[in-house]
């Protein structure tokens, strides 16, 4: 899906298409009309405007999430908490579903045509869940790891990009279809006209509480590569693990029900073979890096999890309806101090949810995705975005984020070059002699004699490889808007 045209355009003005997408004009490119003051502003509705500030916000979640993912494993402060508690990591995704959210209401504002727009939206959910299938699936193995193809009856069907499709189809849904036609004049208006959205949000996430705590989770076994682990009796080949439940409405790693239903529906074998409860401390001497197995450590250390799961999904699907929120603010009220006095306070009272939800027992978890780490990261998010644009479109400070827009603005191109380690591998086809000699290995073994640091190279490398990437597509930078992609609102077809 296009960039979305909002306020403050770039370059290139757009019509509207009758069934509300944004397409470039080419043939007419009136000049820009000067902002005199803070109240002669241009309206969201405007099509020939853009929010800069959101594609600034994607940017920065883009380089936010290439960092963390790449450095993290050298600096395992930044990396994603091992079970409960939040790091600077695991802010990415949910801003990546609050940015999806943002787009929706503002690229579904004016569709005239439901069923034409539920097509679209279904069509890209596909598209998108597919991608996601083909980068974290197993077909693309890393720079590292010189395979071909999958192993059917291993491949891993969830992940990033099928859970912001999966968010991206819940929010759309209700946008198009449970959205009454009242215009906004009042906060009363306001509520009545989005209503419905909040009943289903609500809703989607009592059901998510009564099943973490309400589902019986029975004894479950994995099959563990004994040769690879510290727990096998010495012997080679598969063995059967068992772990111990028969409870309810557990958080840890080994019983919870999220685990539960993706083991039930997915199967064992289709499910993240990594997951971060290695790193902690009942599974790594090296907490909360990851290490050796301690000794009499428990046998789920070795089991798989998805963090992308289904159940955990139905939670992460709610930020996006938390950015719809923030979007429709956007469309609904012109002044710049009345969207960011009504976003701070929004932001205000998710994080005070957060905190309550968790002193009333249900702590801050990524893995689990629980409903304090929904308040936390949904308000963390706004106050992101409040920030940035106040700075960006309210201040017009742009210069020193115009890397980060010009990321946001292709994110989708710079996601897939990141997850897939696309860019490194392509460079590693460039070689001296031996394939072991290629420029990748040859400027890391450079910058870890020039820094004498394995952390520092790890570092460093991956700003590089990252920085190359930009520099490799910066070819495109000057298309017009609709062959700019974004990873939250891709047009696939």
């Amino acid at each position: 899906m296009d960039s979305l045209p909002l306020l403050n355009s770039l370059s290139t003005p757009a019509t509207s298409r009758a069934d509300g997408e944004i397409l470039p004009d080419h043939n007419h490119s009136p000049p820009p009309t000067p902002v005199t003051s803070v109240s002669h502003q241009a309206k969201p509705s405007d099509p020939n405007q853009r929010l800069a500030s959101l594609d600034v916000f994607r940017g920065l979640t883009v380089a936010l999430m290439i960092l963390v993912d790449d450095a993290g494993g050298a600096f395992p402060v930044i990396n994603h908490a091992p079970w409960f508690g939040v790091t600077i990591a695991d802010f990415v995704m949910p801003f990546f579903l609050f940015g999806v959210g943002v787009s929706i209401a503002l690229a579904y504002r004016k569709s005239t045509n439901k069923l034409t727009a539920t097509r679209k939206i279904i069509m890209r959910t596909i598209k998108l869940f597919l991608l996601g299938v083909l980068l974290q699936g197993g077909y693309f193995h890393g720079r590292n790891h010189w395979t071909y193809g999958v192993d059917i009856d291993h491949i891993r069907w969830l992940g990033v990009l099928q859970r912001i499709s999966a968010g991206y189809f819940l929010a759309a849904m209700s946008e198009i279809w449970l959205t009454s036609n009242l215009a906004v004049d009042s906060p009363m208006s306001f509520m009545k006209k989005y209503y419905i959205q909040w009943i289903v949000a609500i809703v989607l996430s009592a059901m998510y509480v009564a099943l973490l705590f309400g589902v019986y989770v029975p004894n479950w076994e994995f099959e563990n590569l004994s040769s690879n682990s510290t727990l096998s009796n010495g012997n080679f080949g598969l063995q059967i693990e068992t772990v111990h439940c028969g409870l309810r409405g557990s958080l840890g790693p080994p019983c919870n029900a999220v685990g539960f239903i993706d083991r039930l529906i997915l199967g064992e074998k289709h499910l993240y073979q990594n997951p971060v409860y290695r790193r902690t401390k009942e599974c790594s001497i090296n907490s909360p890096d990851y290490g050796p197995l301690p000794p009499n450590s428990p046998k789920w250390c070795l089991a798989p999890f998805d963090p992308e799961g289904i159940l955990s999904s139905v939670m992460a699907a709610m930020t996006c309806f938390v950015g719809l929120q923030f979007g429709h603010v956007m469309i609904n009220f012109k002044s710049h101090m009345r969207r960011t006095l009504l976003w701070s306070m929004s932001s205000l009272v998710l994080l005070l949810f957060a905190f309550l939800v968790a002193l009333l027992g249900m702590p801050l978890s990524k893995p689990l995705y629980t409903l304090s780490y929904m308040f936390l990261t949904g308000g963390a998010s706004g106050v992101a975005l409040s920030f940035i644009y106040y700075l960006v479109d309210v201040k017009h400070i742009r210069k020193p984020s115009l890397l980060l827009q010009w990321m946001g603005m292709n994110a989708l191109i710079v996601f897939v070059l990141a997850a897939g380690e696309l860019f490194p591998a392509a460079l590693q086809g460039f070689y001296w002699r031996s394939p072991s000699n290629n420029l990748v290995n040859l400027t890391e073994s450079f910058l870890q004699s020039f820094f004498h640091s394995k952390k520092d190279i790890s570092l460093y490398s991956r700003i590089c490889s990252m920085v190359c990437s930009q520099l490799r597509n910066s070819s495109g930078s000057n298309l017009p808007l609709k062959s700019r992609r974004s990873i939250l609102m891709p047009k696939l077809d």
